[in-house]
């Protein structure tokens, strides 16, 4: 059975008594149009269930109107926030979002990056800088606007927004040393294609360097995002021959499968041992105890990255956002000290 004829522009401007000019008008600039008109025109548009030709437009003004996002996951709410803040953004300006997860896999990034740009999208949000030269070559020569996201470099040729992971992980390190903690363990995600992974490592390995406490006395072990599998490695990191007083999470997820783990083993978090997260997931706040975590800037991230690439400014924006230590009840000063 065949489809029945989709309404053109010139339905519309038929039905409305008008020119198919005035209804483009309408469409794309209503301002522009008199208000009365307008509402004839909108009038009719309802009624036919008229809808544009976006492919149409796309040849005419070799735009899409479509941003797309690669993050690495969508298996929990790391980057959800700052994604919907990225999408509200893009609304306001009438752009359409196109969402893909690389599974923090570099070959299905590329190849990902080389699909949406091949749909023609406008801009990527791609989030970290680990990526090969290969890549960033390819998008150069489609000059196609990027943004990074969730990660920060003063000297970086590109447009980004983020903050310094590597700074935010080593106050929260110093906040501990503080309290008396000096036997550290670091569960972090795989850091081989991570920047943000390492630098939070590499923050925390900097505050102990400064603290005179051996950076390479701190065991580090890789897992995955999941509440289950960090359980597992929470369990190995306690049997180091130096067990940790404190376990710090590259990130919240993380963070509550140490505390599920805890609570399994008879442990009391924080007066067996303490745990801290990083991103201040709402997750956080409702877990017993509250982690202690690192607020993380996601909506203004994802509204700052939806601005560059929808103004398109010639010049490399690189905006730094800031972050705090959010102390909540994982952290306490060791039993010992």
């Amino acid at each position: 059975m065949s489809k029945p004829a989709l309404p053109t522009l010139e339905d519309v401007a038929k039905a409305a008594n008008v020119s198919t000019a005035t209804v483009s008008r309408c469409l794309n600039s209503p301002e522009r149009v008199a208000e009365q008109t307008r509402d004839k025109i909108l009038a009719a548009v309802d009624s036919l269930g008229y809808s544009p030709n976006f492919g149409a437009k796309a040849l005419a003004t070799k735009r899409t109107n479509t941003i797309g996002a690669i993050i690495p996951t969508m298996a929990n709410a790391i980057f959800a926030r700052g994604l919907q803040a990225f999408q509200e953004t893009l609304g306001t300006h009438g752009a359409t979002l196109l969402v893909a997860s690389s599974y923090y896999d570099p070959e299905i990034e590329e190849q990902q990056i080389r699909s949406m740009i091949a749909r023609g999208a406008d801009g990527l949000l791609l989030i970290g800088q680990s990526r090969s030269e290969r890549v960033y070559e390819f998008i150069k020569r489609q000059n196609i606007p990027i943004v990074i996201a969730w990660s920060y470099d003063k000297n970086s040729e590109h447009n980004m927004v983020g903050f310094d992971n590597t700074a935010a992980s080593r106050t929260l390190t110093q906040r501990a040393i503080e309290m008396g903690h000096k036997r550290f363990a670091f569960m972090s995600a795989e850091r081989r294609h991570n920047d943000r992974a390492r630098d939070r490592v590499e923050g925390a390995k900097q505050a102990l360097s400064a603290a005179n406490i051996d950076p390479d006395s701190m065991p580090v072990v890789e897992t995955p995002y999941s509440i289950e599998e960090s359980g597992v490695a929470f369990e190995a990191l306690l049997k180091s021959p130096n067990k940790p007083t404190v376990v710090m999470c590259g990130n919240d997820v993380q963070a509550v499968g140490a505390l599920k783990k805890a609570r399994e083993l008879g442990l009391r978090v924080p007066e067996d041992i303490s745990i801290t997260g990083f991103d201040d997931l709402e997750i956080t706040t409702i877990v017993e105890p509250g982690i202690t975590t690192v607020h993380v800037p996601h909506r203004q991230m994802g509204q700052a990255a939806a601005e560059i690439l929808i103004h398109e400014n010639p010049d490399t924006q690189r905006i730094e956002l800031p972050t705090y230590t959010v102390e909540r009840g994982s952290l306490a000063a060791p039993r010992e000290h």
